[in-house]
């Protein structure tokens, strides 16, 4: 749905189906430093907001949860540190942009809590706190701290956070990220368990059975709430490491009812890349699809332009070289059948001068011609 606001109510309208999803991802990284006290802050989201409504884009993914904590105010997470005003940040950041018919997806990091792997900085107002010293939350040295997939009392908090903001926001949609499984053997006390009463399973198939328990219970719970809220993922862009690396079993979950709404693979390729050229791996996506209202909207690479791209092997010089990649790549999708729009990631390529190189404005700039 978009909203269109008159007389101070709010009309939900249906978006027709030839309608493109136009999205960029809002990071925590892009609001970090910038939420400083009440005034600047709603300046600042005015702002973001002003910036997505002249470049005609109608959807923000807006990460709300990094780090075990919250945007919004919540009696389960605390605040995140990059938020220090006494307002409610999403729910201003909901009204503005719905005022100018703009999309919020609440973008959702489901198991990472910190980035240091120290626990004893883990703060008691942290759900995480309590499980310190338990198989609930482990350090992974050099990668953080992060929830235990394999358990339930982690699925239960994370879909009760879920449930927290679709029942108190008017958000559009939500949206958890690619960061699954962070490493191999988080649970392997639990597979080990587990294969006593179920021989022969192997551990990708156990964390496939985590994660997708997660993803059923957590459409399920969402519908229960509000039926129009939209539920999606954006896995790895390589379906292979979905499965070797993530536990992500994308193939169910655009195959079968009850998982989601709308897929947003981060296709982060170019068309030269040796290993994952673009036009292959968006229309594998696509063809992977057999239910015909889950929309595929493509996640691209819009930091990349400027720069040199190392895994693409020949094609590491493509994103300096060439200055239509993302157009093309969009002119390409909207032949895709399930395709519904794309997204870029992320704000501050497209609208922080201090991250702009020539290439990348020059990017932007004709991919805006395609734009009307």
């Amino acid at each position: 749905m978009l909203f269109k606001i008159e007389n101070g109510k709010k009309e939900e309208r249906k978006v027709e189906k030839k309608e493109e999803i136009r999205g960029i991802f809002v990071s925590y990284i892009d609001y970090k430093n910038k939420f400083k006290n009440d005034d600047l802050s709603k300046q600042e989201i005015d702002k973001m907001i002003s910036n997505v409504e002249k470049e005609k884009f109608n959807l923000i993914i807006l990460q709300v949860r990094s780090f075990s904590d919250a945007l919004y105010e919540s009696e389960i997470f605390p605040k995140a540190k990059e938020v220090n005003c006494s307002f409610d940040v999403l729910d201003y950041f909901i009204k503005i942009a719905h005022q100018k018919n703009i999309l919020v997806y609440a973008w959702v990091n489901p198991y990472r809590i910190s980035t240091n792997p120290d626990l004893t900085k883990i703060d008691s107002t942290n759900p995480a706190y309590k499980w310190i010293n338990t198989d609930n939350i482990k350090s992974i040295p050099e990668k953080g701290v992060f929830y235990n997939p394999a358990k339930d009392e982690v699925k239960d908090l994370i879909i009760k956070g879920i449930k927290e903001i679709v029942s108190s926001y008017n958000v559009d949609g939500v949206c958890i990220d690619d960061y699954f499984y962070p490493c191999q053997d988080i649970d392997k006390d639990d597979y080990e368990e587990y294969l006593k009463t179920h021989p022969g399973l192997t551990l990708e198939d156990f964390h496939i059975k985590n994660v997708n328990d997660l993803i059923s219970k957590t459409y399920q719970e969402i519908k229960n709430l509000k039926q129009s809220v939209l539920f999606g993922i954006s896995p790895d862009g390589n379906i292979d490491n979905n499965y070797t690396t993530h536990g992500a079993d994308v193939k169910t979950w655009v195959t079968k009812k009850g998982y989601l709404d709308f897929i947003m693979p981060q296709v982060y390729y170019g068309f030269k890349n040796e290993n994952k050229p673009y036009i292959d791996t968006v229309k594998t996506w696509n063809d992977l699809i057999k239910i015909n209202n889950i929309e595929l909207i493509p996640a691209l690479a819009l930091y990349k332009a400027g720069s040199i791209d190392p895994y693409a092997q020949a094609g590491k010089e493509e994103w300096i070289e060439e200055s239509n990649i993302l157009q093309k790549q969009v002119l390409i999708g909207r032949n895709l059948n399930h395709y519904k729009g794309f997204a870029l990631f992320r704000y501050d390529y497209m609208f922080n001068e201090t991250s702009k190189t020539e290439q990348l404005i020059k990017e932007v700039e004709n991919l805006k011609k395609i734009i009307d």
